[in-house]
């Protein structure tokens, strides 16, 4: 049992919640919590290892029990909740490689968060972007690191089942050379009259900055969302989640 916080595996744990250098470099980072557990775990994702502790609730147990040829060890539970991000620890944390998905030859949906810097938003993102069939998010410069800690949680299990990439403005252009590139934008036409049903780009940018000059030299056009009363605009992660399911609407009408 792993009872010093001084631990090696501890101490890359640590490094690897904190900083997205880390995580680049090493080429790993981590889930803590159950359901994100179990949504690694099913969806084959390659684990380098595993601690829990005491607290584990039968359901993470049984779960555990599935490992076949993983490291897995006990820490103590002050350890554990030395280490969490959370207020309520579930008793499990795993460091998981990082593993690009692949994506698909003829993209046709694709979402590219700008500047969003918010971990709650982003992972927001993520999520609804797996629940309407985004095909691939793109993440850009300045856009805060997908796989950090708080936006995993967020994305409650996105993060293992949507190709998601880094990449730099111009290897973005080269991706979505052939398709409608649409920006966010109050002055948008309505996405209720736009035709979302073609290959389509959406570039949701952050609540106070907007879209940056990049993404605006590289879209062809502008999309907005109907509102009432007096409201200016929503968060990045309402936005974009109006939008991809106005999109999701669009294409599977009967």
């Amino acid at each position: 049992m792993i009872t010093s916080n001084q631990n090696s595996k501890i101490k890359l744990i640590r490094a690897l919640m904190r900083r997205a250098k880390e995580r680049r470099e090493a080429g790993l980072f981590v889930i803590e919590g159950v359901r994100l557990f179990e949504e690694a775990v099913d969806s084959n994702w390659e684990i380098k290892f595993v601690l829990y502790d005491e607290t584990l609730s039968e359901r993470g147990k049984k779960k555990l029990e599935s490992l076949k040829n993983i490291e897995v060890e006990e820490v103590s539970a002050s350890v554990m909740k030395s280490i969490s991000e959370t207020e309520s620890p579930q008793g499990i944390l795993a460091v998981l490689k990082f593993s690009q998905l692949p994506t698909s030859d003829s993209l046709n949906f694709v979402l590219i968060p700008d500047q969003i810097r918010d971990p709650g938003n982003l992972g927001t993102l993520l999520r609804s972007a797996t629940a309407t069939g985004v095909g691939a998010v793109l993440i850009p410069p300045d856009t805060t690191d997908a796989f950090a800690p708080k936006v995993l949680r967020s994305g409650m299990g996105a993060h293992f089942k949507l190709p998601i990439q880094e990449a730099s403005w111009e290897e973005i252009g080269q991706v979505v050379k052939d398709m409608n590139v649409l920006i966010a934008d109050m002055d948008g036409k309505s996405c209720w009259e736009t035709d979302l049903t073609k290959p389509t780009v959406l570039i949701i940018g952050s609540e106070a900055d907007g879209a940056s000059e990049s993404a605006r030299k590289l879209a062809n056009g502008k999309i907005s969302i109907p509102m009432s009363g007096d409201i200016e605009s929503l968060n990045a992660g309402v936005a974009g989640s109006v939008l991809m399911f106005e999109t999701f609407r669009q294409r599977n009408i009967k």
